[in-house]
């Protein structure tokens, strides 16, 4: 028997995943949502977001998850806590097939698997995941309360988990390659102020220095080549994101850096397939535009279907 067929697959459960569903299903568009781990992605780990419309004090990711949800499911999506593990995206029927073998056909599919933290890439760093290296401050930083810990990187995400962390460490060494944060201008005012935070400029990570948990990181001044040991029993890396696109490298184009090609539009190389959220190419990566993504895509997709529906009659 021939697996039922959606009109609309959406493969992430993040901002954009779950604005898409909640347009499809308001769309009356028989639609299914697939997400392997919880709803929210990235957002539902953020302690506190202070730069997304309606919330004057600010909401915290987790909560703004959970509410998300509850309201795309009001519209009767159906909803599966499932990998996806393999995709065929050509054709005017798409197939799904997640992690169980379960097949799943849909007229249009909506690309919204976000992107995961960046490792540094040393040999040690995987084998001391949960031994004291993280990359998420708001999951992690309550285990390490009045110890000492190290912030890699320069960007918001480094300067939030940083000043985060100062609120609940004795020490935090913030460490980056430059001479001066890439942060917006916000967090500036907030870590000079945090009396425990120390910034270690021009330096990279050479070696995180462990018995059998992190007991500090080894640091290296690219503008002296001197090293010197910090100790720390912390070290949260915050280097950006990569794109969670393996699926689909072969279906549908990639940019130089493995995100998915898509302008404001949302279309893909791919007819019916359409990419919303920090998956694709854009300028900006925040809840707000993966939600103005997910909106959009779920506009194109019943587009896209109508347009067909139309052409086979």
């Amino acid at each position: 028997m021939d697996a039922e067929l959606y009109d609309v697959i959406i493969i992430g459960g993040g901002p954009a995943g779950y604005t898409a569903g909640l347009y499809c299903g308001r769309a009356a568009m028989k639609t299914l949502l697939l997400e392997k781990y919880m709803a929210g992605g990235q957002m539902a780990i953020t302690a506190h977001i202070d730069n997304y419309p309606g919330f004057p004090e600010g909401v915290d990711g987790f909560t703004l998850a959970m509410d998300m949800q509850k309201q795309a499911e009001r519209f009767q999506i159906e909803h599966k806590e499932v990998a996806v593990a393999s995709v065929q995206l050509d054709g005017t029927v798409k197939a799904i097939t997640t992690a169980d073998g379960t097949v799943y056909r849909a007229r249009a599919v909506i690309l919204a698997t976000g992107a995961s933290p960046r490792e540094l890439g040393l040999p040690e760093e995987r084998d001391l995941r949960g031994k004291g290296v993280s990359y998420c401050a708001t999951c992690d930083g309550a285990f390490f309360r009045n110890k000492t810990v190290a912030v890699i990187g320069g960007g918001d995400t480094a300067a939030a988990d940083a000043i985060y962390l100062s609120k609940l460490c004795k020490q935090v060494y913030l460490v980056h390659r430059r001479d001066a944060l890439r942060a917006a201008a916000v967090y500036h005012d907030a870590l000079q102020q945090a009396e425990n935070v120390t910034f270690v400029w021009n330096s990279t990570v050479e070696e995180i220095l462990h018995d059998s948990v992190v007991t500090g990181i080894r640091v290296k001044d690219k503008l002296t080549g001197d090293m010197q040991n910090l100790e720390c029993q912390g070290v949260f890396v915050a280097v950006g994101t990569a794109p969670n696109t393996k699926l689909y490298e072969d279906q549908v184009q990639l940019d130089g850096n493995g995100y998915i090609i898509s302008d404001e539009n949302t279309k893909t190389s791919q007819l019916g397939v359409f990419a919303a959220g920090d998956v694709r190419t854009k300028p900006l990566r925040q809840v707000v535009t993966a939600v103005a993504d997910g909106a959009v895509a779920a506009y194109m997709a019943e587009e896209y279907i109508q347009l067909q529906t139309v052409e086979s009659e």
